[in-house]
């Protein structure tokens, strides 16, 4: 099975790892939110950053809403950590912005350990 969005996605997660290999861990995310913003903006990547998504219950709009780190490409949900590891709370939180936005794919990017982690969730 072909991975969706691909070169989109390899753009993505490489422009992280730029950001990650000048900056180290330890930051706090609006710093990594920054850092990446100026990439997409260098590499021309088209981006919206901190993107309100609406919640739909019984075809009703809620007034609570989710806040996107990046939506890339208008179809590729970014969200940003910067902690020491990842838990299931937060892939669950990038699967639900696919839910309420109906896109396909969503990178769980973290900034916070030596390495770079990212994980990639598929709608």
């Amino acid at each position: 099975m072909a991975l969706i969005y691909k070169n989109e996605s390899y753009q993505i997660v490489g422009i992280a790892q730029e950001v990650h290999r000048t900056l180290g861990a330890g930051f706090l995310e609006k710093v990594y939110q920054e850092a990446l913003e100026l990439e997409f903006k260098n590499q021309k990547i088209p981006y919206q950053r901190e993107v309100d998504l609406s919640i739909s219950y019984k075809n009703q709009i809620l007034k609570a809403k989710y806040k996107a780190d990046f939506i890339c490409f208008d179809k590729i949900i970014i969200e940003l950590k910067a902690l020491n590891e990842l838990t299931n709370d937060h892939t669950a939180q990038v699967i639900n912005y696919l839910k309420v936005t109906n896109f396909k794919l969503g990178i769980l990017i973290n900034f916070g350990n030596s390495s770079l982690q990212t994980k990639r969730l598929v709608n």
